[in-house]
């Protein structure tokens, strides 16, 4: 039966936690598994059902249940059946299929364009002070990820021994992704530094030694709405865009070599950190009209000598 065995995959991920395999990880085959165990119910009114039943059209008509009744978009319809995969390869792995009924599923990525803040957008979140002290808490840790490129978790995670001086005798984070457990160092920027030092004599950062008093994921992006919304920004902005302005606003743009700031996200290949760059048209601008420039100055030298 396929559960059992989705089951003690899941199992295994979880007492691996911090040996080879992230809490992320497991939160998704998780969420896999509970969508695989809604399907059967729903396809065949049974809480299981036996691998050799399992054909390429029970792959096929999972994904369809996943885009239609479950809402899933295309991408993370994809992952899930990817997902739902590995268990086939455990499967075939112990021979006991016979035939891969995955092998003639072709689910394709779509390229997603991540938005992120200009730099004019997060110089006015910025310098934006609020009435409320509950927006300035979130806009302060909103801003320590933009300048430093950790994602919620991360930022909920850093403890003050994840700081520490540097080859360049500066300040620095090290830690470990919680998502994919890759190691990040990154330099803390002047304006990091400013929030660490504004919320180091906060209780909760004293109580639980922890850098930012953070709240839930949930209410930080509800409160980034209003924030948004008081700062006169069009953009939906969620905390996981910090990140992406990291990337493109505060490192790329600024000309920080692509794979110096994969290595401080802490992407495995820089392939993931190309996504960013693509985006960047501002940059191509910028660097062409530099280009542009010189070819203009070399004219003119030509014309004059002439």
């Amino acid at each position: 039966m396929i559960i059992p065995i989705y089951q003690n995959h899941n199992d295994k991920i979880e007492n691996l936690i911090g040996n080879g395999y992230a809490y992320g990880t497991l939160e998704r085959f998780k969420i896999s598994l509970k969508h695989l165990k809604e399907y059967i119910l729903w396809k065949y009114n049974f809480e299981d059902i036996s691998i050799n039943k399992i054909d390429y059209a029970f792959v096929t008509e999972f994904e369809f249940y996943l885009r239609s009744v479950k809402k899933c978009n295309n991408n993370t319809a994809v992952k899930y059946v990817r997902n739902f995969r590995k268990i086939i390869k455990i499967c075939l792995d112990n021979d006991w299929l016979d035939k891969n009924p995955c092998s003639r599923y072709e689910g394709k990525m779509k390229e997603v364009e991540r938005e992120f803040l200009t730099e004019e957008e997060l110089n006015r979140i910025y310098i934006k002070r609020f009435s409320s002290e509950r927006l300035n808490l979130v806009k302060d840790i909103f801003i320590f990820s933009c300048y430093t490129g950790l994602a919620y978790v991360d930022v909920k995670g850093l403890k003050k021994d994840h700081i520490a001086i540097g080859i360049d005798g500066e300040k620095w984070i090290f830690k470990n992704r919680q998502k994919t457990d890759t190691k990040s160092k990154i330099p803390v920027l002047p304006i990091a530094q400013e929030i660490i030092k504004k919320y180091a004599d906060h209780p909760k950062c004293l109580n639980e030694d922890s850098i930012l008093p953070i709240l839930t994921n949930q209410k930080m992006n509800a409160y980034l709405k209003e924030v948004g919304d008081l700062c006169d920004i069009s953009k939906e902005i969620t905390f996981h865009m910090a990140r992406h302005t990291f990337a493109t606003s505060v490192t790329l743009t600024n000309g920080v070599p692509i794979e110096t700031v994969s290595k401080m996200l802490g992407h495995k290949n820089i392939q993931t950190t190309q996504h960013y760059a693509k985006i960047l048209d501002q940059k191509v601008s910028e660097d062409m009209q530099i280009l542009r420039n010189k070819f203009t100055a070399t004219d003119n030298k030509f014309n004059k000598a002439n």
